[in-house]
């Protein structure tokens, strides 16, 4: 039987939370630290319900392409099995879309734009 193979998942935000990873993928997720060269972060106000608490939106990081090698935005890689990825998905495709990225240590990795 040969071991599944897993997609690297770079996470700038919520699901660097461990109580986030629980809930999306059954587990606290194995990363270690990356960093997305080209790319700066922000913060906005995200209604989805699914990152809302009881006082109202959250504020989310959200990536904003520069091209700038000197802009760096540091998270983490997560390796996650394929339905562990479309699990991510679903938790982030309706306010993110899913794109391929280059890593600073380069190696790819998926990413939430």
């Amino acid at each position: 039987m040969t071991a599944p193979r897993l997609e690297r998942l770079f996470v700038y935000g919520a699901l660097r939370q461990r109580d986030l990873q629980l809930d999306t993928f059954g587990r606290i997720v194995e990363s270690e630290p990356g960093i997305l060269p080209g790319y700066t972060a922000s913060v906005q106000g995200i209604a989805d319900g699914r990152f809302t608490d009881a006082g109202g939106p959250v504020v989310q990081p959200v990536l904003r392409r520069t091209g700038d090698p000197l802009d760096k935005v540091p998270g983490e890689v997560l390796r996650l099995e394929l339905i562990e990825l479309e699990a991510a998905d679903e938790v982030q495709m309706a306010t993110f879309r899913r794109t391929r990225v280059r890593l600073s240590d380069g190696k790819d990795a998926w990413v939430y734009l």
